[in-house]
């Protein structure tokens, strides 16, 4: 379908939902709402609510831009039911969607690809926490203490006590029943933009508190972003190679982001795959594109096209 073809269709812009994601994702709706309006598509704007089947029949949606965050709209869930619906869609299919939330089972998939990943451990809803699981987890202090399946570093603290551990366990475990801890990795931050199975490029991340926490991520001033990250030759393409090859090894397609920790070394270490990034004008995909040549607008499109290609 070229692009003339797509300017007849109705594309429904799937945003807000139910997940602790929610405002972020009416951000991110709005802006693609905005783009898609001034190069002359056909949308509507949709909040994802539990009637969501029910309205994309009633708009008469022909396919949806997935701009939801977290929970059902990027697990695979409203994925499956785009695909039951038989609508297309943005992004990821099912199986990807929901490996990459799942940080244990995406990180599983990567150590079987050779992908590096920083050592970690799953503890679940029941285990007793503090010394017992201190002592199973085999790396030292610090460790990042996460929700198995959440996005936007919801619940994500740095422990570098055993006695903040137990604390750390019960605010992430509000997110889920399982609780991934991980070992902290002293370097930079840096995400790798991805479109269509080729890398745009990369930007650096450096919060000026602590780590880049949602906080950090969605407050104004409090993250400086270097474009292109300032890594050696050798460091960056290390980088991109890892995350086109852990996109690759999820089944993802489409607009993906890449998280990973570069050490002291140059050594790449993926920490997952964002099948949905951020899609406000401010977000780091976004900026990626514009450093590779495609703005806001133009980004928008390119998903579409991957979409129906």
């Amino acid at each position: 379908m070229n692009k003339k073809m797509l300017k007849t269709i109705k594309i429904g812009v799937l945003m807000g939902g139910q997940s602790s994601e929610r405002e972020v994702s009416l951000r991110s709706g709005g802006a693609v709402m905005k783009a898609l309006q001034s190069r002359g598509y056909n949308v509507k704007a949709i909040d994802a609510g539990t009637d969501l089947c029910a309205v994309l029949k009633k708009e008469k949606i022909d396919l949806a831009f997935i701009a939801l965050h977290g929970g059902h709209g990027e697990n695979g869930a409203v994925q499956g039911l785009l695909e039951i619906m038989n609508i297309p869609y943005t992004g990821s299919g099912i199986c990807a969607s929901a490996v990459a939330m799942d940080k244990e089972a995406s990180k599983k998939v990567f150590i079987y690809h050779g992908i590096p990943v920083p050592p970690f451990v799953v503890v679940r809803q029941g285990d007793t926490g503090g010394k017992k699981t201190a002592l199973r987890t085999g790396f030292t202090l610090p460790w990042v203490v996460k929700p198995s399946a959440e996005g936007s570093s919801v619940g994500v603290e740095i422990v570098r006590k055993n006695a903040e551990l137990r604390k750390a366990l019960t605010d992430a475990f509000a997110y889920g029943e399982a609780v991934m801890i991980e070992k902290y990795i002293t370097g930079r931050e840096v995400q790798i933009g991805i479109l269509n199975d080729k890398v745009l490029g990369g930007v650096e991340v450096r919060p000026s508190v602590g780590f880049y926490s949602y906080v950090a991520k969605y407050t104004a001033g409090m993250t400086e972003y270097i474009i292109p990250p300032e890594l050696d030759a050798r460091s960056y393409r290390a980088a991109k190679e890892a995350a086109l090859l852990a996109h690759k090894a999820l089944g993802c397609r489409g607009a993906t982001r890449v998280d990973l920790i570069i050490d002291g070394s140059g050594g790449p270490f993926v920490l997952e795959v964002n099948t949905i990034p951020g899609m406000t004008e401010t977000s780091l995909l976004p900026k990626i594109a514009r450093s590779a040549g495609l703005n806001f607008a133009a980004l928008v499109e390119k998903i579409i096209e991957g979409a129906v290609a």
